[in-house]
């Protein structure tokens, strides 16, 4: 078991979790004023929240595959799916919480999502990794 890619996982996930969940934070409160400003359309606001929505649902599976990129980590397929699809359901669920002045998405959510992800991180093959039936190395290295 590689120890080391469940914790460049886990600091990838919790950094693209603070980076998205702030980008919401920050552009709900701007169409909460954008709607403010103009009490005389009902749509007002619309616009910036459907944009910060969809920016925060494009942006997390950027960042986890930029993430574990940087951390010189391959075969990434299965997080940024896993981890992208959760955070569609996650902050979609938890919209009205965001969208409260001062709101945030509950704390055991968060952790339960980097949970998710540290774990789904742990599980990434690479190429390097092959082994025979007797645990030896078999790629460049084991030859």
């Amino acid at each position: 078991m590689r120890y080391v890619r469940f914790v460049k996982g886990a600091v990838t996930v919790a950094v693209s979790t603070a980076a998205c969940h702030s980008l919401m934070y920050a552009g709900f409160a701007g169409a909460r004023e954008s709607a403010a400003a103009s009490e005389d359309d009902t749509w007002a606001g619309a616009f910036e929240f459907l944009l910060t929505t969809a920016a925060s649902w494009a942006l997390m599976p950027l960042l986890l595959w930029a993430g574990m990129l940087v951390m010189r980590e391959s075969g990434n397929t299965l997080l940024v799916l896993v981890c992208g699809a959760a955070w569609v359901m996650l902050s979609g669920y938890f919209t009205d919480d965001i969208d409260r002045a001062g709101g945030h998405i509950p704390v055991p959510a968060l952790a339960a999502y980097v949970l998710l992800g540290t774990a789904v991180a742990g599980v990434g093959h690479r190429p390097d990794d092959a082994q025979d039936r007797e645990g030896r190395p078999t790629g460049p290295q084991g030859r």
